[in-house]
């Protein structure tokens, strides 16, 4: 199988300086085939080397703002029939998730494949998005941003005239990766929109607020089960209720990950409360 992708570099004249484009591809690169390989072997590679069973290769350009295709390969037996099962929409699915969540951004709506598959990976998730936020790997995806300010973009090449955008790398994304932890614990209600029930992840809305942000729980390992299922609960009490019907919501106590400016990116849970029912956090040793 053969995931065809476009990088896009949003500049007005038609070419990028060498070097960083050379630096922003290789980033892009990296970060596909880690993505990829991950889905194929079912294990984050410790690295990306010309015998991954995964690699990236290079296509021709095209016209317009700075473009260039790639493809996304498997080069072993087992990778092979691994990536072929997935097909190629699901494992874009797959990508465009992985990229959504290492940078705290929602994503759309996911097939009952790519969930699967992304389930299946179980702790492994975790450490792809550990991986995909490495400062080495972010500084060399935003090289191009960060000293020219143009985006760049994935695109995901259904059709020979038709492009599906996986994510959009800016000056933004990158101050998002650069976020602190603030000490500071502040209380919330919010209802929980969307929950990774093998890793404590998701995202919650905030009384009162539209969006939606990121958020993880501290010491997911260790909670039981009681304490995990409130955020699935309170994800399940309010499904498909609106917004002129009485919503049900968790008290929270968290601390936030923050930009420079004091925007919050993402959300940590250190105790969570529904009724009577109250989770704090455990100490790992």
């Amino acid at each position: 199988m053969e995931l065809e992708l476009d990088l896009v570099i949003d500049t007005p004249n038609f070419s990028v300086d060498m070097k960083s484009g050379l630096t922003t591809m290789q980033g892009v690169s990296d970060a596909v085939r880690l993505i990829a390989e991950t889905v194929a072997t079912d294990e984050v590679p410790s690295k990306n080397t010309s015998r991954s069973s995964v690699r990236t290769r290079l296509k021709k350009n095209f016209s317009g703002s700075y473009g260039q295709m790639f493809s996304v390969e498997a080069f072993e037996d087992e990778a092979i029939k691994r990536l072929s099962s997935v097909g190629k929409d699901d494992l874009a699915e797959i990508i465009e998730y992985y990229f959504s969540e290492a940078f705290y951004q929602n994503y759309p709506p996911l097939s009952s494949k790519a969930k699967s598959i992304i389930n299946s990976l179980g702790d492994q998730s975790t450490v792809l998005i550990k991986a995909l936020r490495k400062k080495t790997l972010i500084d060399n995806i935003h090289n191009v941003p960060n000293n020219f300010g143009y985006d760049v973009k994935i695109r995901y090449r259904q059709r020979e005239s038709e492009t599906r955008e996986l994510q959009t790398f800016t000056e933004e994304t990158y101050e998002k990766m650069s976020a602190k932890e603030s000490n500071k614990i502040i209380e919330l209600e919010v209802l929980i929109t969307r929950f990774n029930t093998f890793t404590g992840n998701g995202r919650l809305q905030i009384k009162g607020k539209r969006e939606t942000i990121a958020f993880g729980i501290q010491a997911y390992k260790v909670m039981n089960l009681t304490s995990k299922k409130l955020f699935s609960k309170n994800l399940d009490d309010n499904n498909g209720i609106t917004e002129n019907e009485d919503m049900k919501y968790l008290k929270i106590k968290a601390t936030s990950l923050q930009k420079k400016d004091g925007d919050v990116v993402k959300y940590l849970v250190r105790e969570a409360s529904f009724v009577e029912n109250l989770i704090r956090e455990k100490t790992v040793e």
